[in-house]
């Protein structure tokens, strides 16, 4: 089995790209984090490494890569890696505090989002589902 550090490596090299310190630091960052995390937060823990325009740099090309993809929460969105380097999951975001935490792929609503596909008369590709609620931290405040 190959490494994330492999694959990523493999990716940005077959692309044509170099591997610089601050794709590897935010790459690094993102891998070690334990969900989706804002670009504040991305150049905030960054902000020894790469200046905050490396760090949309290097996300704009790590989602033409395909290495990250966007969380949306509302009208903003998030970044964690993509399926390449991670497990297909969806998430639930508590509308008090924004935390966003990752759920399992269900095998069940998995067939059941291709059958509706079906029934549109689609062939389904790819698919997101993004849920809101209260977190147990902010329920327990009220």
């Amino acid at each position: 089995m190959v490494s994330e550090k492999t694959l990523f490596h493999n990716i940005i090299k077959s692309n044509g790209y170099s591997l610089t310190k601050s794709r590897q630091a935010v790459f690094d960052v993102l891998v070690n984090s334990s969900g989706p995390l804002s670009i504040n937060e991305l150049s905030k823990i960054l902000s020894k490494t790469a200046n905050r325009s490396s760090v949309y740099r290097t996300l704009e090309l790590f989602e033409k890569l395909n290495i990250v993809r966007r969380v949306q929460t509302g009208w903003k969105y998030k970044i964690e890696l993509s399926e390449i380097f991670k497990p297909h999951h969806h998430h639930i975001t508590c509308s008090v505090c924004g935390r966003i935490s990752a759920i399992e792929e269900n095998r069940d609503m998995e067939l059941m989002l291709h059958t509706m596909a079906k029934e549109a008369s689609y062939k389904m590709t790819n698919h997101t589902l993004e849920l809101e609620g209260i977190c147990s931290i902010c329920q327990s405040k009220s």
